[in-house]
């Protein structure tokens, strides 16, 4: 027996248990670790395991971004990394004697280390528990199942319904034919997820060809929502592959086809347990400000304050190149700050539900976001709406495409720059944290944009 009651009651359920995969995530949500042997867990749950503070400077392919300050300056240094709660769990994918188990990065004194977005979370997280309120948070994932075999230039293409043969490039939402066509993978993921404790709500296919959306349940704890978001990310990759076929939470991968998204639901609960936002509140609201049906004015003040804080956090929401292209007219995503009641074309929206279930639905974030960062911003911008007792503007009615209004930064480098500059971003993230994220952004940047594409040279070569 060791000091650490969840492990030694994982090992006795798993006795079989020879190798586990430590890993976190990047700034890009990439994981990153190392697979130790069983005889090592006991000094991990006691010392951490460390990692080169530098995980957290790497570019999508795994280069550090030397301006960080986190490579070369600081010699490359260790921090130790220690288990995060629940998340040991078995690998069923694997072998039976493999398990994984997460954690986060901390300062040799215990400090918690600034990089890891997680802790990013946490900061904001305090101030809600400042206010005796609790988030309760969901996360809707839409991804795509793809063919191993790729097309010209890497290109994706998808794979062959399981049961008619044939590739299918139409559109279909809500489709029961393709859950059909899908349902032993589907199956076989809800089965896995279960295993390693992470219960979705729902499944169903969305308009792409082999496109799906998973409601994972919701959670009064936004940590452990993320670290399960994290999980079913691995999970979903891992049973794809186990059935011959990938997985990819990209954004856009196909040009003409629907976009997949990372979509966030928030309510508050008080100390009571009971859901503020669907409580009326009068008394904080000036007696000429507009309800627009809604009579709690905190739900108002919360709409408030992810309005102003849209713009700032698109590099946060939107995070690669790739993230951009999923922003087109009439496409379920946002094109300005704008809000809703049950109105899918705008930024946030309150969904139809009665009282009890009033919430907030965040669709900004695109499937490729990392989980820990995007529900930090958004829960900044509930805070400060509420601390600022800010009310939104008139809610949109109808086609939310044909209104008029300052656009969001709809280009990488432009919301690179602007979350760089951003006070909000250096108020509720840190700043210490904020000019990080910036340089690491900025230096992914650079190296997208000095490789030349064939379509420059199908375009311009002969042209010009």
């Amino acid at each position: 027996m060791s000091a650490f009651p969840e492990l030694d009651r994982f090992l006795e359920r798993h006795p079989q248990t020879r190798h586990v995969d430590v890993f976190l995530n990047d700034l890009n949500g990439v994981e990153r670790g190392k697979r130790l042997e069983r005889e090592a867990l006991e000094r991990l749950y006691a010392e951490g395991m460390l990692l080169p503070g530098s995980m957290f400077a790497l570019d999508v392919q795994g280069g550090t971004i030397q301006e960080s300050g986190l490579g070369f300056d600081e010699g490359d240094a260790d921090r130790p990394c220690k288990p995060l709660p629940d998340s040991l769990v078995p690998v069923p994918w694997q072998s039976e004697d493999v398990a994984q188990v997460q954690v986060a990065m901390y300062e040799p004194d215990g400090r918690p280390f600034f990089a890891d977005p997680r802790h990013v979370l946490t900061k904001v997280l305090d101030r809600f528990h400042r206010l005796n309120l609790t988030p309760v948070v969901a996360l809707e994932y839409e991804f795509y199942f793809i063919d191993r075999e790729r097309l010209e230039g890497g290109m994706p293409q998808p794979p062959p319904l399981p049961i008619a043969g044939r590739r299918e490039f139409r559109t279909q939402i809500n489709s029961m034919t393709d859950l059909n066509e899908f349902s032993k993978v589907l199956s076989r993921i809800d089965e896995v997820a279960r295993l390693q404790g992470l219960p979705s709500t729902s499944a169903l296919a969305e308009y792409g060809p082999g496109q799906f959306e998973v409601n994972l349940e919701h959670r009064p704890d936004a940590l452990r929502a993320c670290d399960e978001a994290m999980r079913f990310k691995r999970v979903v990759r891992s049973v794809a592959r186990e059935q011959g076929w990938d997985a990819t939470f990209l954004p856009k991968p196909y040009r003409d086809m629907a976009g997949s998204g990372l979509h966030v639901h928030v309510s508050l609960l008080d100390a009571a347990g009971q859901n503020i936002f669907a409580c009326p509140n009068p008394a904080d609201a000036p007696d000429d400000a507009p309800h627009y049906g809604i009579e709690s004015s905190t739900l108002r003040h919360a709409i408030g304050g992810l309005l102003r804080s849209l713009a700032d956090g698109m590099a946060v929401c939107a995070p690669g190149p790739n993230s951009y292209r999923r922003f087109r007219p009439e496409a379920y995503v946002p094109m300005i700050p704008c809000w809703s009641i049950n109105n899918r074309g705008t930024a946030v929206r309150i969904p139809l539900s009665d009282a009890q279930n009033r919430r907030i639905e965040h669709r900004l974030a695109g499937a490729d976001a990392n989980p820990y960062l995007v529900v930090a911003w958004v829960l900044a911008g509930i805070h400060h709406g509420i601390a600022e007792a800010l009310e939104p503007s008139e809610p949109i009615r109808g086609n939310a495409y044909r209104e008029s209004g300052e656009r969001l930064p709809l280009h990488w480098a432009s919301a690179i720059e602007r979350f760089a500059r951003s006070e909000f971003a250096a108020g509720y993230l840190g700043r210490p944290f904020r000019d990080h994220y910036a340089k690491v952004k900025q230096g992914e940047l650079d190296e997208f944009n000095s490789h030349v594409t064939p379509l420059e040279m199908q375009w311009y070569l002969g042209a010009v």
